[in-house]
């Protein structure tokens, strides 16, 4: 996922709310239920919530030690590991060291996953013990990770690579990689054996014939959105929801693109609808209970739009979260959506200007030691 911001993102936030505000309200059935500030430091990317085992799984990276300042505690060294609590109170439940990566995926043999660096890591979810580490191939860096449920299997993806690992879920085996054509992101499953897979860099989907392991074809969106990360699944209406960081256009100078979120059939791939987004999204979900899509915003908004028909779709509320929320996890059987954020010390001034053509860049500030939080959503 992205972890690197434009130095036009302030601009990006006011252009892209004022016309978002068009189209959705901040009020509605949505709210923040908990901001559980539960602190320890290092990096993070996807949030996982394992609603059968009532868990919430969050790898973090490794950290420094931090001396404490005025008004500020020490913090010790960590190191690479994957944070769980539980999914109902937010409460820690422990930790699994030397793993960390990106993100977790728990499979219906009991298994879970974890996109570590530089192996993988298969671990029990219930005792949070690890069971081994898999190794992966030359050059493969692992980002991205979904279990679907229909195959018992694991997917891994990799944006140098443009592939993705093929893990058994029973025994953590290597059955074989699948060739995308492009730079992986967020995926989801319709039950029936094809994979769904969004390219963050080419625009586009990658439809997967999970049985052959095989890409079969694109669905192609450049003309509509692009950085897209998050996507989510109506699997009874064959609907898919895109959610992007920006729009088709290069942005001229002064002027920032708009983040879309790409509704799309997943039959055909034909564009049924599109929306501005408030922010960059960088994950997404879907809630056929309800029938709405989420795409968290890394501005800290929460978008939801709702499917009022298969074909008619509306966009329903933004919801402000925490600013840097721009992660997601569903719980299915509450309706609950988690995200997790951090603050941050005072921006560094960003460069004014840039050589044409070229993007401007920033780092991050350095995060504020103990803010880490996860943050509950629900009625």
């Amino acid at each position: 996922m992205r972890r690197v911001l434009l130095a036009a993102a302030a601009a990006i936030l006011v252009s892209t709310s004022i016309g978002f505000a068009q189209h959705a309200p901040a009020a509605g059935r949505y709210k923040v239920l908990k901001r559980a500030n539960v602190g320890g430091e290092g990096g993070w990317d996807y949030i996982y919530a394992d609603v059968a085992d009532r868990r919430l799984f969050i790898p973090r990276g490794a950290s420094p030690a931090i001396p404490a300042a005025a008004g500020r505690a020490a913090a010790p060294a960590a190191g690479n590991r994957i944070m769980v609590y539980d999914l109902d109170t937010l409460a820690p439940v422990g930790e699994i060291p030397d793993t960390g990566g990106q993100g977790v995926a728990v499979c219906p043999s009991g298994n879970a996953f974890a996109s570590s660096h530089p192996q993988l890591s298969m671990f029990n979810p219930k005792t949070l013990k690890l069971i081994k580490r898999i190794d992966v191939p030359e050059g493969f860096r692992s980002d991205g990770i979904y279990c679907d449920p229909s195959d018992d299997r694991t997917y891994v993806y990799s944006h140098p690579t443009k592939n993705a690992l093929v893990i058994n879920g029973a025994d953590g085996t290597v059955v074989g990689t699948i060739d995308l054509g492009g730079t992986p992101e967020e995926s989801v499953a319709d039950g029936k054996g094809t994979l769904y897979v969004v390219m963050q860099q080419e625009s586009n989907i990658a439809v997967v014939d999970e049985k052959a392991m095989k890409t079969v074809k694109h669905y192609d969106f450049a003309a509509k959105g692009g950085r897209c990360n998050g996507l989510a699944l109506d699997p009874k209406n064959g609907v898919l929801f895109v959610a992007c960081a920006a729009d088709s256009m290069t942005p001229a100078e002064g002027r920032p693109s708009q983040p879309t979120m790409i509704v799309m059939s997943a039959k055909d791939g034909k564009i049924l609808k599109t929306f501005p987004l408030p922010g960059g999204s960088d994950g997404a979900h879907f809630n056929p209970a309800t029938m709405e899509a989420f795409a968290t915003l890394g501005n800290g908004h929460l978008a939801i739009v709702k499917e009022t028909s298969p074909t008619t779709f509306e966009m329903e509320q933004d919801l402000e979260t925490m600013n840097g929320a721009r992660t997601i996890a569903l719980d299915t059987k509450t309706g609950h959506v988690f995200t997790m954020a951090q603050k941050y010390e005072a921006e560094p001034a960003r460069p004014s200007a840039a050589p044409a053509g070229a993007e401007r860049r920033y780092r991050r500030p350095p995060a504020v030691p103990g803010s880490f939080t996860i943050l509950m959503i629900g009625k």
